[in-house]
């Protein structure tokens, strides 16, 4: 990894730290979610090469910790974060196993008006974990985090929305594990200070963009960067993402949609606050 300074087992606190966002895992997943999706063959290829190139997994949480303390708490050497959005039930099916059988830790964000079971709102755009599936999640040492409870394009929210949305998930997933949640992820990796504001009061740690960069402290708490692993991923490819070459390359066209698309909601947003205040 490029600039990467070890110390024994541990890494400096100030290096570069590659976070994977996955969605669906699954054979023939819905097509909404299939650009986002990654087979179970891939996803064992990709774990394989991560245990086998010396990698340690850790949670959102562990990085979170690892960062604000200063280098009190290190993280181990070569880190990398499994992260998984929303909540697909193949996270379970396919991805517990394999996780299982290298001793990966991971983080699963889920929205919490998705997932099957007593606060199913619909929605939800493949197959769906159930609570019990979750907690077995959370048995196996993945870490349950916060992704709002719907799924909507935060940053278009208003504020008594954006905190239903925010303490609504919190406290579903507290009442279901026993714990609150202390990471978030934003839906389609929007968010404002508004946004951020809003993660932080809920009580939320740290929280997760999308970026496609690797991570840094200089992000801040409540936007750190992730990776995007497609099902177009190849072997090659996701060995360069890890290894933190030639990522603005492979996401040259991705980060200028997200430029454009950046204005187009704020104009969006802007245009709903004037209705609202004429109306």
């Amino acid at each position: 990894m490029p600039g990467l300074v070890r110390t024994g087992r541990y890494i400096r606190v100030n290096q570069p730290v590659p976070v994977l966002m996955y969605h669906a895992v699954g054979h023939r997943p819905a097509e909404a979610t299939y650009g986002l999706s990654v087979s179970p063959e891939a996803f064992a290829e990709q774990l394989e090469l991560l245990g086998g190139g010396g990698f340690t997994p850790v949670t959102t949480a562990q990085l979170g910790e690892a960062w604000r303390s200063g280098g009190r708490r290190p993280l181990p050497r070569r880190p990398v974060l499994i992260t998984f959005d929303d909540g697909y039930e193949g996270v379970h099916r396919h991805a517990l196993p394999v996780l299982a059988e290298h001793g990966f830790a991971s983080t699963l964000f889920v929205s919490t008006g998705w997932l099957r079971g007593a606060h199913d709102e619909g929605g939800a755009l493949d197959t769906m974990l159930d609570w019990d599936q979750v907690r077995e999640l959370a048995d196996a040492g993945a870490e349950i985090g916060g992704h709002t409870h719907t799924h909507p394009q935060m940053d278009q929210l208003d504020d008594d929305r954006l905190h239903y949305e925010t303490a609504r998930c919190r406290d579903i997933v507290a009442d279901e594990l026993g714990t609150a949640p202390v990471s978030f992820a934003y839906p389609y990796g929007y968010s404002s200070r508004r946004v951020r504001r809003a993660v932080r009061a809920a009580g939320f740690a740290q929280s997760l963009a999308v970026g496609n960069a690797l991570a840094l402290p200089r992000q801040g708490p409540y936007a750190i960067r992730r990776v995007t692993v497609r099902r177009s991923t190849g072997i090659e490819e996701f060995e360069r993402l890890v290894e933190g070459r030639s990522i603005a390359r492979n996401f040259a066209m991705d980060r200028a949609l997200t430029k454009g698309y950046a204005v187009v909601r704020r104009t969006r947003r802007a245009v709903g606050l004037i209705r609202k205040a004429v109306g």
